[in-house]
């Protein structure tokens, strides 16, 4: 179970799969030219906005904006997360999911000795610092407090703050 999923498999997975078949086994879909439409699954309406294109394999709310593909409906719908939704659909399609070792947080992408690195984490620290001390970082503060993060989560995970403004970081840096 463990290592990547290949893109390359995510991809074959999405054109081996029927999205109107997916969103059909969970949501009753009507037929409305050549799309399916319904009552959204993710808010509550009377008149339908929810629209599957098998043509582009793709669903679409007009009211609440959802959208994506077979994938995120499952993700979405089933309340799973990437690899429950990719193993959900490869057992439809009775395809093996195969996986390739390594992962991201095992090699950094840039060498530490690269000319960039030093500038990385100053930018990382300036927003770091912003986040606990920068005027405007209540709401900040405030929606990850809504998510279920505490300051200890959003320091080990080295969480930060971009405060308003285009520049600041700029100014940080040159000053």
């Amino acid at each position: 179970m463990a290592g990547l999923i290949p893109q390359s498999f995510i991809d074959d997975l999405l054109n081996r799969t029927d999205i109107v078949e997916v969103v059909s086994s969970r949501i009753q879909l009507k037929k409305a030219g050549k799309n399916y439409t319904a009552c959204c699954p993710f808010h509550k309406e009377k008149t339908p906005s929810f629209s599957v294109s098998p043509d582009k394999q793709f669903y679409y709310c007009f009211g609440c904006g959802a959208g994506g593909n077979a994938l995120g409906f499952i993700m979405d719908h089933d309340s799973l997360d990437f690899p429950q939704a990719v193993e959900d659909l490869a057992k439809r399609a009775g395809m093996d999911i195969p996986r390739e070792e390594g992962g991201r947080g095992r090699t950094p992408r840039q060498p530490v000795d690269s000319p960039l690195y030093p500038l990385l984490t100053a930018a990382a620290d300036y927003y770091r610092q912003a986040l606990k001390s920068h005027p405007t970082r209540k709401s900040a503060v405030d929606y990850l407090k809504g998510r279920g993060l505490t300051g200890e989560i959003a320091r080990d995970f080295s969480l930060g703050f971009a405060p308003p403004g285009w520049d600041n970081l700029h100014k940080h840096m040159a000053g």
